[in-house]
């Protein structure tokens, strides 16, 4: 396959990354934004079907970046109009469940073992899931009966096994059977931008990880004040953090994720770990993320 072969492929994706994107937002099908993606699909099908010419591809780029505009001005107009989210159920205190895993317990092997997946998974995730459900019912109960006399207790259980739960949840899709490689040309600009290269960005990240005391993450992340992202460190599960940032990747190096099959050596499970990485899920994430834009100080 070509060079502007390859490049159609890509495009082909990012359509597709769209396209769930609107979905998951709830956007009817016969909006303008989506008709007009069908359009270019239908197009960009035939093209690569075809040996598209330099001129060709040149047009479909304008057109992408087009249509990536649109994209964004769409979300901000529903933003604006409180349209975003408006549908949604939300989940009561004290219903939080585990979420099923996106794949088989075996399915990243040999990266990271079956054992493993099935006692991080059904015993420390189920743990986090119990832990936050307790401290919603707790924290219900003491303003039901106007009692708020354990409220430091509860609130740290809250932060702990919420920040677990949803750490973890992200985690889990981070990670994919066939990962690795590189983010899509969008992320990718966007990691370039910001840390220098995507090899740069990979150092960074390991490092982090590697580095993070005791026990935490290493957590990639959109902060919508500044524009940009950034790499940080959490002990535990939310010690250390950045408030008003967006988890795009997170690492797990608890002790947990890796000891029964690395044993202390944490560096090895880190740099294997790229194996995993869905970056398909990340990219997704970043463009939902990246639609949150605070007036930057």
């Amino acid at each position: 396959m070509n060079s502007r072969h390859e490049y159609l492929e890509e495009v082909l994706k990012w359509k597709e990354d769209v396209l769930t994107v609107l979905k998951d937002e709830g956007v009817n099908e016969n909006e303008s934004i989506y008709l007009r993606i069908h359009d270019f699909s239908t197009q960009l099908s035939r093209l690569v079907e075809e040996d598209a010419s330099n001129e060709v591809l040149s047009v479909v780029q304008g057109e992408v970046a087009a249509l990536h505009e649109e994209v964004e001005q769409y979300f901000i107009e529903r933003q604006s109009h409180g349209s975003t989210f408006i549908n949604e159920t939300y989940v009561q205190p004290g219903k939080h469940v585990l979420p099923p895993l996106p794949y088989e317990y075996n399915a990243l092997e040999p990266y990271i073992s079956e054992e493993i997946m099935k006692l991080h998974h059904q015993k420390h995730h189920q743990s986090y899931v119990d832990g936050l459900n307790k401290a919603e019912i707790s924290l219900a109960q003491a303003r039901k009966n106007n009692d708020f006399s354990l409220v430091k207790h509860w609130s740290r259980e809250l932060a702990f096994h919420g920040s677990g739960h949803y750490l973890h949840t992200i985690f889990w899709n981070n990670m994919t059977p066939k990962g690795g490689g590189a983010p899509g040309r969008l992320l990718l600009r966007e990691i370039e931008k910001y840390f220098g290269s995507f090899d740069l960005f990979k150092k960074h990240f390991s490092e982090a990880a590697k580095a993070v005391e005791g026990v935490g993450w290493a957590i990639l992340v959109w902060s919508p004040r500044s524009r940009h992202l950034e790499i940080l460190q959490s002990e535990r599960h939310m010690i250390l953090t950045q408030w008003d940032t967006i988890p795009l990747l997170a690492l797990d190096v608890w002790e947990h994720a890796y000891y029964l099959q690395y044993k202390n050596n944490k560096a090895s499970y880190v740099d294997n770990w790229w194996n995993t990485v869905n970056w398909k899920d990340v990219e997704e994430r970043f463009l939902k993320a990246r639609q949150l834009k605070w007036k930057p100080f």
